[in-house]
Protein backbone atom coordinates (compact mmCIF):
# COMPACT_ATOMS: atom_id res chain seq x y z
CA UNK A 1 0.00 0.00 0.00
CA UNK A 2 1.66 3.36 -0.80
CA UNK A 3 0.94 6.66 0.98
CA UNK A 4 2.21 10.32 -0.01
CA UNK A 5 2.49 13.04 2.97
CA UNK A 6 3.14 16.21 1.45
CA UNK A 7 3.72 18.73 3.28
CA UNK A 8 5.92 22.89 2.96
CA UNK A 9 3.47 25.10 1.82
CA UNK A 10 2.60 28.42 3.15
CA UNK A 11 2.03 31.92 2.62
CA UNK A 12 4.98 33.63 1.03
CA UNK A 13 5.44 37.10 -1.22
CA UNK A 14 5.67 37.42 -4.60
CA UNK A 15 9.43 36.71 -5.48
CA UNK A 16 10.25 34.31 -2.30
CA UNK A 17 10.65 31.11 -2.57
CA UNK A 18 8.91 27.26 -0.59
CA UNK A 19 10.06 24.10 -0.64
CA UNK A 20 7.47 21.23 -0.76
CA UNK A 21 8.28 17.44 0.23
CA UNK A 22 6.02 14.39 -0.51
CA UNK A 23 7.60 11.47 2.04
CA UNK A 24 6.35 8.26 0.10
CA UNK A 25 5.54 4.83 2.43
CA UNK A 26 5.44 1.87 0.66
CA UNK A 27 7.91 -0.21 -1.88
CA UNK A 28 10.26 0.40 -4.47
CA UNK A 29 10.34 4.14 -4.05
CA UNK A 30 13.03 4.40 -6.73
CA UNK A 31 10.84 2.98 -9.73
CA UNK A 32 8.39 5.28 -9.25
CA UNK A 33 7.69 8.54 -11.53
CA UNK A 34 7.01 11.19 -8.72
CA UNK A 35 5.09 14.47 -9.96
CA UNK A 36 3.70 17.69 -8.38
CA UNK A 37 0.51 18.55 -9.87
CA UNK A 38 -1.65 21.65 -8.28
CA UNK A 39 -5.50 22.64 -8.37
CA UNK A 40 -6.34 26.75 -8.42
CA UNK A 41 -10.12 27.31 -7.30
CA UNK A 42 -12.11 26.30 -10.10
CA UNK A 43 -9.45 25.42 -11.86
CA UNK A 44 -8.37 21.25 -13.63
CA UNK A 45 -5.67 19.60 -11.42
CA UNK A 46 -2.71 20.49 -13.76
CA UNK A 47 1.05 18.83 -14.00
CA UNK A 48 3.83 21.21 -12.56
CA UNK A 49 6.79 18.85 -12.97
CA UNK A 50 7.56 15.21 -12.72
CA UNK A 51 10.80 13.22 -12.44
CA UNK A 52 11.07 9.69 -13.55
CA UNK A 53 12.97 6.36 -11.65
CA UNK A 54 16.00 7.69 -13.82
CA UNK A 55 15.80 11.40 -13.03
CA UNK A 56 14.94 13.14 -15.88
CA UNK A 57 12.62 16.01 -15.31
CA UNK A 58 9.55 17.60 -16.60
CA UNK A 59 7.83 21.03 -16.60
CA UNK A 60 5.11 22.83 -17.10
CA UNK A 61 5.77 26.14 -19.13
CA UNK A 62 4.52 28.19 -16.54
CA UNK A 63 7.29 26.96 -14.17
CA UNK A 64 10.42 26.43 -16.26
CA UNK A 65 13.61 28.18 -14.37
CA UNK A 66 11.73 28.68 -11.55
CA UNK A 67 10.78 25.65 -10.33
CA UNK A 68 12.96 22.62 -9.34
CA UNK A 69 11.60 19.14 -8.63
CA UNK A 70 14.13 16.30 -6.88
CA UNK A 71 13.88 13.25 -5.41
CA UNK A 72 16.08 11.28 -2.75
CA UNK A 73 15.90 7.56 -2.86
CA UNK A 74 17.54 6.82 0.24
CA UNK A 75 14.83 9.08 2.11
CA UNK A 76 11.92 8.10 0.10
CA UNK A 77 11.43 11.62 -0.50
CA UNK A 78 10.41 13.79 -3.50
CA UNK A 79 11.01 17.38 -2.84
CA UNK A 80 10.08 20.68 -5.62
CA UNK A 81 11.85 23.64 -5.04
CA UNK A 82 10.23 26.93 -5.76
CA UNK A 83 11.88 30.13 -6.99
CA UNK A 84 10.36 33.38 -7.79
CA UNK A 85 7.02 32.41 -6.86
CA UNK A 86 4.03 34.74 -8.34
CA UNK A 87 0.76 35.15 -7.27
CA UNK A 88 -0.76 32.91 -10.21
CA UNK A 89 1.59 30.29 -8.61
CA UNK A 90 -1.69 30.14 -5.61
CA UNK A 91 -3.09 26.63 -5.80
CA UNK A 92 -3.45 23.24 -4.14
CA UNK A 93 -0.69 21.63 -4.63
CA UNK A 94 -0.35 17.48 -4.79
CA UNK A 95 2.30 15.43 -4.50
CA UNK A 96 1.90 12.27 -7.10
CA UNK A 97 3.24 9.27 -7.57
CA UNK A 98 2.74 6.36 -10.61
CA UNK A 99 3.49 3.22 -11.73
CA UNK A 100 0.62 0.84 -12.43
CA UNK A 101 -1.39 2.83 -10.72
CA UNK A 102 -1.85 6.67 -9.59
CA UNK A 103 -1.48 7.81 -6.11
CA UNK A 104 -2.11 11.20 -4.22
CA UNK A 105 -0.99 12.82 -1.48
CA UNK A 106 -3.76 15.29 0.81
CA UNK A 107 -2.49 18.33 -0.76
CA UNK A 108 -0.89 21.38 0.79
CA UNK A 109 -1.46 25.45 0.06
CA UNK A 110 0.57 27.65 -1.52
CA UNK A 111 -0.71 31.09 -0.85
CA UNK A 112 1.42 33.80 -2.95
CA UNK A 113 0.30 37.80 -2.59
CA UNK A 114 1.79 40.49 -0.66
Amino acid sequence: QVQLADSGGGWVQPGGSLRLSCLFSGKIFNMYTMGWYRQAPGKQRDLVAEINSGGSTTYADSVKGRFTISRDNTKKTAYLQMNSLKPEDTAFYYCHARIRADYWGQGTQVTVSS
